[in-house]
């Protein structure tokens, strides 16, 4: 009997475990010969990734009008400067929605401060003027491409 995976040909127990806010379990890797593998490694967990989109939301970013994008870069570059430390030290790519829903935030936060970028159009090209302008402004923009987040 196939499993959902094709190269499994027995039907197997729990292959995967939590610990300390990491799942480990099989993922596809890329070795050096540039073939792809099976691999047991860890990302992020599931309860982790929604802890850390729990508290993404809780900072309202979008809220903050009365600040600047300096200031907002000022509250939350050690929180998430720490978030990939711990959780991408294994992983990065499992942290990229994450970040890129930090970006969503910041592109919301430029709607809403400033009347004349309510649109969409513009809203974006000050996003890209800011993130060529300022490349690590934020620290998550470091692991993200930020020119090419259509948002």
């Amino acid at each position: 009997m196939y499993c959902k995976d094709q190269r499994r040909h027995r039907d197997y127990g729990v292959t995967a475990f939590t610990f300390l806010g990491f799942t480990f379990r099989a993922r596809t890797v890329r070795i050096k010969s540039g073939r792809l593998i099976a691999s047991f490694l860890p990302a992020i967990s599931n309860d982790a990734r929604d802890k850390v989109s729990e508290q993404i939301r809780r900072w309202r970013l979008h809220r903050k009008i009365g600040h600047g994008f300096a200031e907002l870069a000022h509250e939350i570059n050690p929180i998430v400067r720490g978030w990939m430390q711990y959780y991408g030290a294994f992983s990065r790519s499992a942290l990229t929605p994450l970040l890129f829903r930090i970006n969503s935030y910041l592109v919301r936060w430029i709607r809403k401060k400033y009347k004349r970028l309510r649109t969409a159009k513009k809203a974006m090209l000050c996003w890209r003027r800011i993130t060529r302008q300022y490349p690590r402004l934020f620290a998550h923009w470091v692991w993200v491409r930020i020119s090419r987040w259509r948002g």
